[in-house]
């Protein structure tokens, strides 16, 4: 299973290193990696780490300005994509058909091919034209999943709330994980 992670500019980098880190210790799954420049930054401010102690984790890493790589051509096979974080400028660039980088090229790409997408959000509050593209990527088949974390599982740290969303993430691509507690109800 070949899965394209996508780190871009939203605050919240912490889900997508940890995804990453799942992701590679998956027998079943290959993950390749893209981060914008803005998730570089990101991931020197918010994690203290650069983004090179992240390479290491995929098997393969673009640069998000070449769209010559394969995740920018419906000719190379891919399971799915994840933007986690993704940005709203990202999310409405994809909403919009706006392919200016490797993130929103392969986006539209996984759109057009009928593959799976997901986008992870994070900001709040949320303006109505963000709400009317998350709609309009949903109503084409895009997973939007929010970086919501429950509390109904009583989480003891920030990587149990982390762990929550991941889990939910891997849900939705079919992965299995135990990263959270299922209700029993």
């Amino acid at each position: 299973m070949r899965i394209l992670l996508a780190i871009s500019g939203a605050s919240g980098v912490i889900y997508g290193k940890r995804l990453l880190e799942v992701l590679s210790k998956k027998e079943e799954v290959d993950v390749e990696l893209v981060v914008s420049e803005a998730g570089k930054q990101l991931i020197d401010s918010e994690l203290d780490i650069s983004f090179e102690e992240l390479t290491d984790y995929p098997e393969k890493v673009y640069d998000p300005d070449d769209l010559k790589a394969p995740p920018a051509s419906g000719s190379s096979k891919y399971y799915g994509m994840a933007v986690v974080p993704c940005s709203m400028s990202s999310l409405s660039k994809i909403s919009n058909g706006i392919s200016d980088n490797l993130i929103t090229r392969a986006a539209s790409v996984f759109l057009k091919e009928d593959r799976k997408l997901l986008l992870t959000p994070r900001e709040t509050p949320l303006t109505t034209t963000w709400l009317e593209n998350m709609w309009h990527l949903s109503s084409e088949g895009v997973t939007i999943l929010p970086a919501m974390p429950a509390f109904y599982e009583d989480p003891e740290s920030i990587d149990d709330m982390v762990d929550f969303v991941l889990g939910k993430i891997l849900d939705s691509l079919e992965i299995q994980n135990s990263l959270y507690e299922r209700w029993e109800g």
